[in-house]
């Protein structure tokens, strides 16, 4: 994905944090944030040392990335992300991943669009 759909300020992911809008279940944790600045989605992923060695948080991070670049063929503008990965997240399949992850982008999306 491009730079510009990176978030890397500590500044800017505080304020998706202080917004509250999230959903929590047992493999993440996802933040929104209605950003009227900008014309396209962006996204930041944290991912702790709890998960593993470098190995499996790279990989957790590389399957995250994936995705976000799926979603974003049909995602909504003016939003930011923040996602917050969970241990348990390195024991699930990505299939089974990939159905949360829409479910939960779906979810909090409709919750956003209601601020």
């Amino acid at each position: 994905m491009k730079k510009e759909f990176r978030i890397k300020k500590a500044k800017e992911i505080e304020r998706i944090l202080d917004n509250k809008k999230s959903i929590s279940n047992e493999y993440f944790r996802l933040f929104l944030f209605k950003n009227p600045e900008t014309s396209h989605f962006r996204y930041a992923i944290s991912v702790g040392k709890k998960i593993g060695n470098a190995v499996c948080r790279n990989k957790v991070k590389r399957r995250l990335r994936m995705l976000f670049l799926a979603y974003s063929k049909n995602n909504p503008a003016n939003f930011d992300y923040f996602l917050i990965a969970k241990p348990k997240i390195q024991e699930i399949k990505f299939g089974d991943l990939e159905k949360i992850f829409f479910k939960s982008m779906k979810r909090l999306v409709k919750q956003g669009e209601n601020q």
